[in-house]
């Protein structure tokens, strides 16, 4: 539906909103301003990271943000494009990214990530706001099938608070591969081995409800998202008493709580409806459960993200208000 606003002191300027009158704006809510809120937001998964693996994870998110506004900078010109790297977006794709890398990736993981990221999941699309899937797990998926041996969570041994994180292998590997069960404790606090941004459940929950509170983030998509997962994690549960993995460890453990905040409400790659967003979350949430119950790989929020960006046009079709007084 497009709305056409005049005002003296501004000129008219078209703008699309899925949505039935009457219309309101906030025009103080600027993409930078958006971007600065998710940046605060990010800032207890950052201190999570930096606290558990030190100076490995500030060389990888270092690596990934200095990349990706590299790669903005050299793309934006080769297009002939006004520079936009004052937006943040190219900041927080690197930041995204690099939180979702592990620790012990090697350095050319993050650059070809983060040139992926912004080459192939932004700039072929248009640029901010015309992309279509989160760049930041265009970049990840990428190297995830490219470089899977590089990227495995273990590896190199450093003792934290007595104990070689690590070395262990994830949760959610350990759960899938050998049936071992984790505390949910450390799972809360933050202390297990895995990508940078899935340690610690309390920080993901700290800055996803301030996203929320702030309306950078809608919170249908996380709540549907969690609400899908906790359903169906509940149901395996049941099924099986005895497992020592339960609907708690689905939503506390792996990359669940940071792609439910800080992925899946890419506010570009995720349907402008409300509706849509409950559809779009519970899609999410759903697939994550299929690919941790049923298939060989024991995360899934990447692919689940990715695939329900996908299905973003036809979910805003699909859910299209009606007006008001109309039929």
């Amino acid at each position: 539906m497009k709305v056409k606003q005049k005002t003296e002191s501004r000129p008219s300027m078209p703008q699309i909103h899925v949505a039935p009158s009457p219309h309101v704006f906030n025009m103080a809510m600027t993409t930078q301003g958006m971007m600065r809120d998710v940046l605060i937001a990010l800032i207890p998964v950052v201190v999570a990271a930096i606290t558990l693996f030190r100076w490995l994870a500030v060389k990888q998110l270092l690596i990934c943000v200095v990349t990706c506004l590299a790669a903005e900078l050299v793309l934006t010109r080769m297009r002939g494009k006004p520079l936009s790297i004052g937006d943040l977006s190219a900041v927080i794709t690197g930041v995204i990214l690099g939180l979702s890398l592990p620790a012990t990736a090697p350095w050319y993981i993050g650059v070809i990530g983060a040139m992926v990221a912004m080459g192939i999941g932004k700039m072929v699309f248009g640029g901010l706001g015309m992309n279509i899937f989160n760049p930041a797990m265009v970049g990840r998926a990428f190297v995830m099938i490219s470089f899977a041996g590089s990227l495995a969570a273990s590896g190199y041994i450093q003792a934290t608070g007595g104990v070689d994180i690590l070395s262990q292998a994830t949760p959610l590997t350990a759960y899938k591969q050998s049936g071992i069960g984790t505390a949910l404790g450390p799972l809360f606090w933050g202390h297990v081995n895995g990508s940078l941004g899935e340690t610690s459940a309390l920080a993901c929950l700290l800055g996803g409800l301030y996203l929320c509170f702030r309306r950078v983030a809608s919170w249908e998509i996380p709540a549907g998202m969690l609400m899908a997962a906790g359903v169906i994690g509940g149901v395996a549960n049941l099924a099986d008493l005895s497992a020592p993995w339960t609907v708690l460890h689905h939503l506390a453990g792996g990359a669940m709580l940071f792609g439910a905040f800080f992925i899946a409400t890419d506010p570009v790659t995720s349907p402008l409806t409300p509706r849509g967003k409950w559809i779009f979350g519970a899609g999410c949430g759903t697939l994550v459960m299929v690919l941790r119950l049923f298939s060989g790989y024991p995360e899934g929020v990447m692919f689940a993200v990715l695939f329900m960006n996908a299905l973003t046009p036809l979910i805003n079709r699909w859910t299209i208000p009606r007006p008001f007084g109309g039929v």
